[in-house]
């Protein structure tokens, strides 16, 4: 009688880990839409930022001054401490002028 080499005791290969990522990956960077109002005119910019920048690290880096600006999410101000997770179109009002 001949036995089947097929047996279940053999030794096995350990399993291969996944190669596939997450779906729920984090984007790299989120996209910024900039409006900046000066009197009449109107300056748009796009900026790209990791997930979790500030508000008042976007207007840095456009060039503005956080302290002398106001931020509106449509008809609403937003804290220039709130963490952009998406993407957004913020409008810049300057506060104040030079003079």
């Amino acid at each position: 009688m001949r036995m089947h080499r097929g047996s279940s005791k053999e030794v096995r290969d350990a399993p291969r880990a996944s190669e596939s990522l997450p779906l729920s990956a984090p984007p790299a960077t989120v996209p910024v839409d900039l409006e900046i109002t000066r009197g009449r005119g109107v300056e748009r910019r796009q900026l790209r930022v990791p997930p979790g920048t500030l508000v008042r690290t976007v207007l840095r880096q456009s060039g503005c001054a956080p302290e002398g600006s106001a931020v509106l999410l449509g008809e609403t101000s937003v804290p220039l401490d709130l963490p952009i997770d998406r993407p957004l179109r913020l409008t810049v009002v300057p506060t104040f002028s030079g003079g």
